[in-house]
């Protein structure tokens, strides 16, 4: 089951186009959805997360918690909508891409992506292309 979560004043508009989007990825990469959790806020509670939990003192876009079982995904996904709008400025993409491609992006990450090496991250922003365009196929 996909749940949205605010800790902000944002809130999707089409709950049910995400969720179906974000199932059809788990199914495309032969997973089984579990139990994952949006949550959306702002910088600083992402910050607050990433300083208690990863002992970073950085911002951040999206930051995940893994509690996946095999095949089946689970997790929760905390998202700064104040991070990926300024992405999405620099990068020159509108809100919605942007928001797309962190969602998908921490999907991914439990099905085994990773990022840390430039040939990692190559991978991942294909994969992340590759489900982005999927968000448009009718369910």
């Amino acid at each position: 089951m996909i749940s949205f979560n605010y800790e902000n004043d944002f809130e999707l508009n089409n709950e049910e186009q995400f969720s179906n989007w974000i199932s059809s990825v788990i199914v495309s990469e032969d997973k089984k959805e579990g139990e994952i959790n949006y949550i959306f806020c702002d910088d600083e509670y992402l910050l607050g997360l990433n300083e208690q939990y990863l002992n970073h003192d950085t911002l951040t876009d999206i930051i995940s918690f893994d509690y996946s079982v095999g095949k089946e995904l689970h997790g929760d996904i905390f998202i700064s909508t104040e991070r990926v709008l300024e992405n999405a400025a620099e990068f020159k993409a509108t809100f919605e891409e942007e928001l797309k491609r962190v969602m998908v992006h921490g999907v991914l990450h439990y099905c085994g992506y990773k990022d840390k090496s430039d040939e990692d991250e190559k991978l991942m922003r294909s994969k992340e292309d590759e489900k982005i365009k999927m968000f448009h196929v009718e369910h």
